[in-house]
């Protein structure tokens, strides 16, 4: 009954997450019925316990895989999803096995949290609470991204990014978040503005 409970929380939480990011929901059941990304996020949560048992991991692999036909968002069993994470429209995300995602992480449609080699191990990202992934952005390889940091659309991240940080371009170049630099009144570079 607990678990049931915990779960119930979970979903919930991740409908509040959508809610409050996403300027144009208009209410919880809007949201529970028609964001594939939450979809996507509720399924793996069911695949990501079922890939604790190893006898379930081939059905985990399945459902999904079923999740992806459906939704456009391939989510690996294995990768480790926080709390409230949002995933913005959703087609074309792509989160590897060894992917752990903090809390509170909003991710735009098109990113990949993937790989660069093929072998055994820790070989996707880790990203901290609170990170913002614009569309499009790769964030590629066993690299950290710090709690508070913002990928822009479209980079390509192969190396770290602080807590706090902004990293684009292509590859992304990493620099302070404007927000905590004084106030020069202008910007060098309108992408950081995600």
């Amino acid at each position: 009954m607990i678990k049931f409970r915990s779960a119930l929380t979970e979903f919930r939480e991740d409908l509040e997450a959508a809610r409050n990011r996403d300027p144009s929901a208009r209410s919880l059941f809007e949201i529970a019925l028609g964001y594939p990304g939450v979809h996507a996020i509720w399924f793996h949560r069911i695949a990501h316990r079922m890939w604790q048992v190893p006898r379930l991991r081939l059905v985990a692999r399945l459902l999904s895989q079923t999740v992806r036909a459906v939704t456009g968002v391939e989510i690996h069993p294995g990768a480790q999803l926080g709390r409230r994470l949002f995933i913005d429209h959703g087609m074309g995300v792509v989160i590897g096995e060894t992917a752990v995602v903090g809390d509170d992480v909003l991710l735009f449609h098109g990113v990949t949290l993937g790989g660069r080699s093929m072998r055994r191990g820790k070989r996707h990202p880790t990203l901290g609470d609170n990170v913002t992934v614009g569309a499009g952005a790769k964030v590629l390889g066993p690299v950290s991204i710090g709690s508070g940091a913002q990928i822009g659309a479209n980079a390509v991240v192969i190396t770290d990014v602080p807590a706090d940080y902004i990293a684009v371009g292509i590859p992304a170049k990493i620099r302070p978040n404007p927000a905590s630099l004084p106030n020069i009144g202008y910007a060098d570079d309108p992408a950081i503005y995600i």
